[in-house]
């Protein structure tokens, strides 16, 4: 099949979208790629979306002609799953970015995939409500549905598969599709919302999103705490978490991170591995889980145990937090991240990650670790030159190495980052020749030209 974009297909776009498709390099480059360290050609196209019928006709010319379309949040993925890597049309959807309704009384809201998450927590703040889930980047819903994302509340509210309910999809064919309801239950057939949330664009194109609400907590507490090593700060949140403490956050910054973080953001936190953790609940609820969880790590080597009680505190915190990764890339001027993302169950995360940090600290590569080890989730970045391939080579040997222990341990390769184009052999050597068989089989069903991302989870 030829995967290139033909001539009567361009046509058609451009009588249907006029100025708002883009044959522009720049444009195109913009949209060729992402956070992961590959190198891939440009979309021959781009077209910015408004609505759910636009989509529907992007993705039905592109099934009559046989190119491939590749959705478009904001970019932020850091597997390769935006990359073109056979060409075709990239579907820009952040114009398709209005909430379409709030129901209050439900704790529910429907918006379309191109809303952000910092964007619907504003526009929903005066009604109480808030979305937890919260990946980092300031990520469209459509792209954090894609992918399951998680992030820094996972530990508490669950991730993106707990908290979509329905979804409107445009389907291989051009077919506009709805799954799920406002309900929070149903056994009416199978699940084909859980089908889509973390299918990375390869079964179907996401347009608009129905998600679960939370009431904004009374009270709301953060905290840093130091430590002398990785391992005592990781015992003591696996003590936290097998002791029931209801934390909302619990995040893991080593040296490395901490270090950068100073640098960059102009802060004065103790240079060693650091624990920052968040408390959701009533005044009372707080002050006890945040008591319970200071002796905890006291009896761990936990030092320095510093509060953020005002809301312009928090801020600064978590904004280090998530602004950890970029602050990391500036430790070596230039490069790129190989970065991993291994989720073990979580009496297996010291093991993981001590063992992990000492494969790197033997190689030399430079390096820091961050992660959401609440759940047993957390990411070593490996920081190399682009032009040496000596040390990509070496970083993508850790990463397996890394990759093999969490299996071992009974976790995952990919806790909240997806396959993408990065993990499809660790995807294998986790779900078995069986179980990739499987997810081919619905990719053949669902996609049979295999016009939807492809290449992306497993080769094309």
């Amino acid at each position: 099949m030829d995967r290139t974009l033909p001539p009567p297909a361009l046509d058609a776009l451009q009588q249907r979208f006029g100025d708002r498709l883009s044959l522009a390099r720049a444009v195109r480059e913009q949209h060729g790629r992402d956070e992961s360290p590959f190198d891939v050609p440009p979309p021959d196209a781009v077209v910015f979306a408004e609505s759910t019928d636009e989509v529907a006709f992007v993705v039905a010319l592109a099934h009559a002609h046989g190119f491939p379309v590749i959705p478009f949040g904001v970019g932020s993925s850091l597997e390769g799953h935006l990359l073109a890597v056979q060409g075709g049309v990239s579907i820009d959807l952040s114009r398709m970015n209005r909430i379409l309704r709030v129901n209050a009384e439900d704790l529910t809201v429907t918006v379309q995939a191109g809303v952000t998450r910092e964007q619907l927590n504003r526009e929903i703040r005066d009604t109480g409500l808030f979305f937890p889930i919260d990946p980092g980047a300031n990520a469209t819903i459509g792209g954090m549905a894609a992918t399951r994302a998680s992030g820094t509340n996972a530990v508490r509210y669950g991730t993106m598969r707990e908290n979509v309910l329905a979804l409107t999809v445009v389907t291989a064919s051009g077919e506009v599709l709805s799954t799920g309801t406002r309900a929070r239950k149903s056994s009416a057939g199978y699940d084909l919302t859980r089908l889509f949330v973390g299918s990375e664009g390869t079964l179907g194109v996401m347009t608009e999103i129905t998600l679960r609400l939370y009431p904004l907590p009374q009270a709301v507490s953060a905290a840093v705490c130091h430590f002398p090593d990785v391992a005592s700060a990781v015992n003591t949140t696996i003590a936290i978490i097998q002791m029931g403490v209801p934390i909302a956050r619990c995040e893991l910054l080593d040296a490395n991170a901490v270090r950068a973080v100073n640098r960059a953001e102009k802060m004065t936190l103790a240079e060693a591995p650091m624990l920052l953790m968040e408390f959701h609940g009533s005044d009372a609820g707080v002050q006890e889980q945040a008591e319970l969880v200071q002796e905890i790590a006291a009896e761990h080597g936990g030092q320095a145990f510093e509060w953020a009680t005002t809301p312009e505190a928090r801020t600064r915190l978590w904004t280090a937090r998530h602004r950890a990764y970029l602050s990391g890339l500036q430790m070596k001027p230039g490069c790129r991240a190989v970065t991993t993302d291994a989720c073990v169950p979580i009496s297996r995360l010291a093991e993981a990650i001590v063992d992990s940090v000492a494969e790197v600290e033997a190689s030399g590569l430079p390096y820091f670790v961050v992660g959401h080890v609440g759940d047993g989730n957390f990411h070593v970045a490996y920081l190399i030159d682009p032009d040496k391939p000596e040390e990509r080579e070496l970083a993508e040997r850790l990463n397996h190495q890394l990759v093999q222990r969490a299996l071992r341990l009974e976790g995952t390769c990919t806790g909240e980052h997806g396959v993408g184009l990065h993990k499809q052999g660790f995807l294998r050597e986790e779900a078995g020749e069986g179980g990739v068989a499987m997810m081919r089989a619905l990719k053949a069903a669902l996609d049979p030209r295999g016009i939807l991302n492809p290449g992306k989870i497993f080769p094309a």
